[in-house]
């Protein structure tokens, strides 16, 4: 953007595009204009049953940032296109996942008021948000490590299955495979219930409501050789839980021999003002919900204590510190 801006106008007007990008992705003009390279605006709203005055605003929070020009009623790709289409899942997280989260701020700051559900997320958008991510921040190498799998698993399960992607994924690398997703987020299993159905493998996937960090055994689980989990496996610390749940997860799915733990990790020494896209975000977000986000050295020192052997370390980074770690049964 020009230098000679206001520079708080600029933070105030990106402030307003976030929550824009978020909503041009969900309804398709983002796509519009980077497949055909142009959007005709009054013809894409009418053809989309949406309200003109609002989606032109949408457009005109995002021209206000460079991200789109706007010349009479069509809409080009503009300065920051490239790089907000690239990473538009990351702005959908942030304000239509967790947006309420970052809304109620001031009120989840008082010790008083941080008891029991004192914070709000949408699970649906963040499972919508997360599907897009795990195409770049982890596909690539999970399946470079899936792919190097000798042995076929008989039920193949993830933990935090969110949009049941993965279960997609494992099944279609698995055709004789089963699949188990459990998930906490009802709105989540919808989500994965709907895909799966699409994808024509409802028959060969479970899918089972439960906390992760509290759930009990299942007949489901005692055939899973392959267990998973990605962007979900913070949610096992502070330490003492992790290393119990670890422990807990060698009990519940006794034949499981390849764990794999897909997972953002937080930054270290790196200083605030130039961290990437979406890690202060993502930070300040669990902060706030008060969940600790573990170093890449703290996730190392409990796989040992935890009934694990870390047979490989997979690093990332493009964002958050992503890494897989890949286990097996001590």
């Amino acid at each position: 953007m020009n230098d000679s801006r206001d520079p708080v106008a600029q933070i105030f007007n990106s402030a307003v595009a976030a929550p824009a990008i978020g909503a041009a992705w969900q309804i398709g003009i983002l796509d519009a204009i980077h497949d055909h390279g142009v959007l005709n605006l009054p013809r894409f709203a009418e053809e989309r049953g949406l309200h003109l005055p609002s989606t032109s605003a949408v457009v005109r929070a995002l021209a206000a940032v460079d991200i789109v020009e706007t010349t009479e009623s069509k809409v080009v790709p503009g300065e920051h296109f490239a790089g907000v289409y690239r990473n538009r899942s990351f702005f959908h997280w942030l304000t239509m996942g967790s947006g309420a989260l970052f809304r109620r701020m001031p009120d989840v700051l008082p010790v008083a008021n941080r008891k029991g559900e004192f914070y709000e997320r949408d699970s649906a958008a963040i499972a919508f948000s997360c599907r897009e991510m795990n195409t770049f921040c982890y596909d690539p190498w999970f399946f470079d490590v899936v792919n190097g799998m000798t042995d076929t698993p008989a039920v193949v399960a993830d933990l935090g299955c969110g949009s049941g992607e993965r279960l997609i994924q494992l099944l279609s690398r698995f055709p004789d495979a089963d699949a188990v997703g459990i998930d906490i987020a009802e709105p989540a299993l919808g989500e994965a219930a709907a895909a799966t159905e699409a994808a024509g493998l409802a028959d060969r996937i479970t899918l089972v409501a439960d906390d992760v960090l509290t759930m009990r055994p299942r007949a489901e689980f005692e055939h899973v050789e392959l267990l998973t989990c990605f962007m979900m496996g913070h949610d096992f610390w502070p330490r003492q839980r992790c290393v119990s749940t670890l422990r807990r997860l060698r009990e519940l799915f006794p034949r499981v021999s390849r764990f794999l733990i897909g997972d953002a990790t937080r930054t270290v020494d790196v200083a605030d003002r130039d961290l990437p896209v979406f890690t202060l975000g993502f930070e300040v977000a669990h902060d706030l919900m008060g969940v600790f986000l573990p170093t890449v050295a703290d996730w190392e020192s409990v796989f040992e204590e935890g009934g694990w052997v870390l047979r490989e370390k997979h690093w990332i980074g493009l964002a958050v510190g992503e890494v897989i770690f890949e286990l097996e049964p001590r």
